[in-house]
């Protein structure tokens, strides 16, 4: 990364606009997140990698409804040969981000 020195100004409630030059250098933009280290007497700027958000309310529900199906506990309410297509398939590994081609019916 090439050397940048800009100076900004602090306001009066504390902030500071990043200079256009370190927002390049950076690769951020609008809403992008970024990290303050302080080191010493000197301030290390970075950027926050975005992530995932998880939310924890559907986190446990998949978990519960994960452990239903495991323990084959509300599976009996459903059609027999889909009960035992779920627990056929229950040690195959399941790749969330694969795409789905062609007809599917449930």
């Amino acid at each position: 990364m090439p050397h940048i020195h800009e100076v900004a100004t602090l306001t009066s409630k504390g902030q500071i606009t990043l200079p256009k030059s370190i927002r390049q250098a950076l690769g951020i933009g609008v809403g992008a997140k970024i990290a303050f280290d302080l080191r010493g007497s000197e301030v290390l700027v970075t950027r926050v990698e975005e992530t995932e958000h998880a939310d924890p309310a559907i986190e446990a529900f998949l978990a519960l409804l994960a452990n239903d199906i495991q323990t084959g506990k509300t599976l009996n309410g459903l059609p027999a040969d889909l009960a035992q297509g779920m627990f056929d398939n229950l040690k195959h590994p399941v790749d969330l981000e694969e795409e789905v081609t062609g007809d599917v019916s449930i």
